[in-house]
C-alpha cells in the first residue's frame, strides 16, 4: 500500500471521549509521528510539529500520544537518543562530542548531564562497560538486548536527579504569600 503525503491526510474531528488506544485513525497517526521520531531522532521534534504529522491539535496530541505509549512525547524522543548514543559508544570509535551532535544534541553539557542521569553513569564510562561485556553480548539478539537497555523514563529527569541528592530538601507541598 503506498504511503500518501502529510497534506493528502485531512485532519482528524477531535471527539473528548475518544480514547487513543480505541480509535485506530488516532492510534495510525500517533504511529505516523512516532515513526518520523525513530526515523529522525536527531532533529528537533517540537509538540507543533508532530502533531501536524498527525494532524491534531497540540494539547490532543499531547494527551493521545502519552496515554498510548506511556510517555510524554520528549520523553520518548530523549529514550530514542540515548539508546542511539549507547549503541554509538559502544559500536564506533567516534569522539563523545561528535555523538552527542549526531543524535541531537545541541549542547555536549546537556547531554553528558542528561545521559548520566538517565544511565547512571557517563558517556565514556558507557562506552568502556560496554566495551567490557560485547563479548558477552555478542550472542543475545540485538531486539532483546535493545528492549533491556532502554532507559527508563516514566518519571522526569529531573525528578530523578532531585531523588538522587540525599542532601536536598523536598519540595514543600503548601503554598506560601
Amino acid at each position: 500500500m503506498p504511503r500518501s503525503h502529510d497534506s493528502d491526510i485531512p485532519p482528524l474531528p477531535i471527539s473528548r471521549n475518544a480514547d487513543a488506544l480505541e480509535d485506530p485513525a488516532l492510534l495510525r497517526r500517533l504511529l505516523r509521528a512516532k515513526d518520523r521520531m525513530d526515523a529522525a531522532s536527531h532533529e528537533a521534534w517540537p509538540v507543533r510539529r508532530l502533531a501536524e504529522v498527525s494532524g491534531v491539535s497540540e494539547a490532543h496530541f499531547a494527551r493521545s500520544f502519552k496515554r498510548a505509549f506511556g510517555l510524554p512525547p520528549h520523553r520518548y524522543l530523549l529514550t530514542r537518543r540515548i539508546e542511539q548514543a549507547v549503541t554509538l559508544l559502544r559500536d564506533t570509535d567516534l569522539g563523545i562530542t561528535d555523538i552527542a551532535f549526531a543524535t541531537g544534541w545541541e549542547s555536549l553539557g546537556t547531554f553528558g548531564r542528561i545521559f548520566r542521569d538517565i544511565t547512571g553513569m557517563s558517556p565514556s564510562e558507557m562506552r568502556v562497560q560496554a566495551r567490557a561485556n560485547q563479548a558477552e553480548l555478542d550472542r543475545v539478539p540485538a531486539c532483546v538486548l535493545k528492549a533491556a537497555q532502554r532507559p527508563d523514563l516514566t518519571i522526569a529527569v529531573l525528578e530523578k536527579r532531585r531523588r538522587g541528592a540525599s542532601d536536598t530538601v523536598e519540595p514543600s507541598t503548601r503554598e506560601e504569600s
